[in-house]
């Protein structure tokens, strides 16, 4: 089941429930790699409090993201990240990054750059993202180039 979830996500269906799902899957994933990171561990309550959402809406998902192969998970205790799952969040959470340097190299505020990479991690696609990850490297290398443009932005 896990691989199917994996290849769903590189087609990216256009149907527009099948997305959101994957875009809610995604943001479950991140956020429970996030808190593994960070406590070492991951329960429904931690990713409740984390999401602002009741404990009952993060058990059924993580019970749909159990039967998907997408991690591990035993009532009353904690969850594990299966390989699969693990595989999605990194890349979401590489994908949340490299968005945020470059909006951050940009000149944005943190308000504009958290609203907008929500939204544009889920949706963006993989040469975006490779020309995204080019053109930040590029505006590291040369902070006249960046000067340039924050000044055309602002």
């Amino acid at each position: 089941m896990a691989a199917r979830y994996l290849e769903r996500l590189v087609i990216r269906k256009k149907s527009r429930s099948a997305f959101s799902s994957s875009t809610a899957v995604e943001d479950y994933l991140e956020r429970i790699l996030e808190l593994i990171d960070s406590k070492g561990y991951a329960r429904v309550v931690d990713i409740a409090s984390s999401l602002k959402i009741s404990q009952a809406s993060v058990t059924n998902m993580v019970q749909r993201l159990d039967a998907e192969g997408l991690l591990k998970y035993e009532k009353y205790r904690g969850l594990v990240l299966t390989p699969a799952g693990e595989t999605v969040a990194r890349n979401i959470a590489r994908r949340h990054r490299l968005l945020t340097d470059f909006l951050r190299l940009l000149g944005l505020n943190e308000r504009v750059i958290h609203h907008d990479v929500e939204g544009m991690e889920h949706h963006i696609s993989v040469p975006t993202l490779r020309a995204i990850e080019a053109l930040t490297r590029q505006l590291r290398r040369r902070p006249a180039l960046r000067a340039r443009l924050e000044t055309a932005i602002a």
